[in-house]
């Protein structure tokens, strides 16, 4: 996995489902407060959708495309969202996660309210899940050198 896959068939399959996958993680994100899946699940499929990029590319190219500051910085983003939201349910002066207050501050009432809070609480899911995912993979599969040491690891396994 950590070379470029030469077979014609496998980059072209991949690149067609890669998208795919990615809007499909949406969805499941979009209705999964309705319906099975959610930020979790989302996190999971988008996550795969760069594992199956990983088999197209060659590592370097995957580590561009989500560096490892990159991955940092989403999963604590989606704490971010999860907490602050936590938080702002807080100074507004009800439970830690109770969305109902929310619709003080939004034009909505409180059903609609808790809709609102329940989707920013799986998007932030969503994100941290995702940048886990891959960077378990990632570390897996480079053996858990950082991104300064995985070009050499690279040159090594072309030159076996």
């Amino acid at each position: 996995m950590i070379r470029e896959q030469e077979d014609i068939i496998i980059q072209t399959v991949c690149r067609i489902f890669i998208p795919f996958m990615q809007v499909y993680s949406l969805y499941v994100l979009a209705h999964g407060h309705g319906s099975p899946g959610g930020g979790f699940q989302g996190g999971c499929i988008f996550a795969a959708s760069f594992v199956l990029m990983s088999i197209i590319y060659d590592l370097n190219e995957v580590k561009r495309r989500f560096a490892e500051r990159f991955s940092v910085f989403l999963a604590s983003l989606g704490v971010f969202i999860f907490a602050g939201m936590g938080w702002l349910c807080l100074f507004l002066g009800g439970n830690f996660l109770d969305y109902g207050v929310l619709s003080t501050i939004l034009p909505v009432d409180p059903v609609m309210a808790r809709y609102y809070g329940i989707a920013a609480i799986e998007t932030g899911v969503q994100i941290t899940v995702m940048a886990i995912m891959v960077s378990i993979f990632l570390n897996l599969l480079t053996g858990g050198l950082h991104e300064k040491d995985v070009e050499q690891a690279y040159v090594r396994v072309n030159n076996q």
